[in-house]
């Protein structure tokens, strides 16, 4: 008798596949709001002139114009190294989170409480894979960058800073991850709860578009703030024995609202949550049909 491919046992490899093959999905795809966003997040009060973005669309219009259409992808193999690793971790290390806390607190099945706990574990987890490849893109996305690319970034930060040097911005990059995957993986829950019950595989498909579109959306307003002073932090080059106006990221959120206003704490949401929003469709998405696709090849007759 076949055994239903809904009671497959998913083990860590394959998810941590679905998840890399989604990851590089959304990614290239999505892109090049992602450049805009860094490009806005980065610019503050001192930005005049040719140098000052009033917005995406202008901002998407400038990088055309003065640099090229080409510049839009400036630093993707950064993020394409990153996104398998990256997104291959968030959902392995959901999966894997999800079993520890259902066991720790007698659950057989998530509630929305434990969706929320185990977004953020994985969060946390996924933050140590990705500092490193964020560095790098960042530095490479500003557009005063004068790096050649990805191995002259590297070179110069362990010259300068060391090797845990790559690993700047890290407390930043655990409240930005923290945030997004809470928001993302809880609100995934409680949406696919209220949604009908899908009677075809288009439906299903359709049902996790809008719960991952809702819970992309949700992760990323939550967690812009943290995204905004972190680009700060990752872009600001250490000087010896200079406090570095953006270090840590409590601190850094209040510097920021204090000098530019709250608003300022939402620069580049627009292109941000045009990007994560869909982006997070995409990828619960692509990261089920691969489940999926896996599933049908170990049913047995």
């Amino acid at each position: 008798m076949s055994k239903p491919a809904t009671d497959i046992p998913i083990p860590f490899s394959v998810s941590f596949m679905a998840g890399a093959v989604a990851g590089i999905s959304e990614i290239l795809t999505m892109y090049p709001l992602d450049v805009v966003k860094t490009r806005v997040q980065l610019q503050d009060n001192t930005a005049k002139g040719v140098d000052r973005y009033n917005g995406m669309v202008d901002c998407f219009r400038k990088i055309i114009k003065n640099e090229g259409f080409s510049r839009l992808y400036r630093g993707i193999a950064a993020p394409i190294m990153m996104e398998a690793p990256k997104r291959a971790t968030k959902f392995a290390a959901n999966d894997e989170w999800g079993k520890i806390w259902r066991n720790v607190f007698g659950q057989e099945k998530m509630t929305q409480g434990l969706s929320v706990l185990t977004g953020a574990s994985a969060g946390a987890t996924e933050s140590f894979v990705v500092v490193p490849f964020e560095l790098v893109k960042i530095r490479l996305q500003d557009k005063a960058s004068k790096y050649t690319g990805m191995a002259d970034v590297v070179k110069h930060i362990v010259k300068t800073d060391g090797v845990l040097g790559m690993y700047t911005g890290l407390e930043s990059t655990l409240w930005r991850h923290i945030a997004w995957n809470a928001g993302y993986f809880g609100i995934i829950h409680q949406v696919k709860g209220a949604l009908p019950k899908a009677e075809s595989k288009k439906g299903a498909m359709v049902n996790d578009l809008i719960a991952g579109s809702i819970g992309g959306t949700v992760g990323t307003i939550l967690n812009t703030p943290f995204d905004v002073v972190k680009s700060r932090i990752q872009n600001t080059v250490k000087v010896p024995g200079v406090t570095p106006k953006y270090n840590w990221t409590v601190p850094a959120v209040a510097t920021v609202a204090r000098e530019e206003g709250f608003g300022a704490l939402y620069k580049g949401f627009v292109p941000k949550v045009l990007r994560l929003g869909p982006g997070g469709g995409i990828l619960l998405v692509v990261f089920t049909a691969v489940i999926d696709t896996w599933k049908k090849t170990q049913v047995t007759a």
